[in-house]
């Protein structure tokens, strides 16, 4: 029985010694929880589902890299307003591929703000909101008011207005608005300047060689003769032959 007792005494103890290596040996392979990272703005608009072109745009002009990449670095954050494809769909034929590859950069541009704003945070923006496009004239820039109610915020271009009301993203580096039409730049839809009138027949016509010439040339008479000369020498020339006649009657 003593012997019995010692046995159990001793398996008692290496159990005791086993279970906390075990436990130990466990939590060391258990992995560590990854460090989220910045997030993702092709991502949300994908788990959107309802924003195909605009993604297909933002690709094509590498703008999703580009703010995947400012993402890392922002302190300020972004704010980006997503068209629906129906958004897309309701443009005159044609719209996205008759813009230059620039312009196309300009449109997307125009639909991020380089400021993450919340819902409460339009209440108060400072207007006009400038975008992260610019041009000739300047940044692109966007009017952000709130409705009466508050329920929701209006943003306009100057050339389309548009209510938003739903958010698919508020982290606090990226807030992404679903908007129910393309916010077109006024600087690149807007209304263009009237042309400049023609100048007026012959206002910047040179003289032909002929005028020039003919009144570079004066007169011969004017230049030879000034005024009163050549009435005299023709009255001399008077006296002299009724002198002759004189003398030859005389005679």
């Amino acid at each position: 029985m003593a012997i019995a007792r010692r046995l159990l005494v001793a398996a008692a103890l290496c159990l005791a010694l086993a279970v906390p290596a075990v436990m130990g040996q466990a939590a060391a392979a258990a992995p560590k929880a990854a460090h989220a990272g910045p997030p993702n703005v092709t991502a949300i608009l994908e788990k959107g589902g309802v924003y195909s072109t605009f993604i297909r745009l933002m690709k094509g002009t590498q703008q999703d890299t580009q703010l995947n990449g400012q993402l890392n670095g922002t302190t300020t954050g972004f704010t980006v307003f997503a068209p629906t494809d129906n958004a897309f769909s309701i443009l005159k034929p044609g719209t996205l591929n008759g813009l230059s590859q620039q312009d196309q950069v300009s449109l997307v541009q125009a639909h991020i703000v380089p400021k993450y704003y919340t819902m409460d945070a339009f209440e108060t923006a400072s207007n006009p909101v400038r975008t992260q496009a610019s041009g000739a004239d300047g940044p692109y820039t966007l009017n952000i008011t709130a409705t009466s109610n508050s329920q929701a915020i209006n943003v306009s271009t100057g050339v389309v207005t548009t209510t938003f009301s739903n958010a698919l993203s508020t982290d606090q580096l990226l807030a992404v608005y679903s908007v129910d039409k393309v916010l077109l730049p006024n600087a690149l839809f807007g209304p263009k300047p009237p042309p400049s009138p023609p100048p007026p027949p012959g206002a910047n016509k040179k003289p032909s060689n002929g005028s020039s010439s003919a009144s570079a040339e004066a007169p011969t008479d004017s230049v030879a003769h000034p005024a009163g000369a050549a009435p005299v020498g023709a009255m001399a020339a008077g006296w002299g032959l009724a002198a002759l006649m004189a003398a030859a009657y005389l005679l």
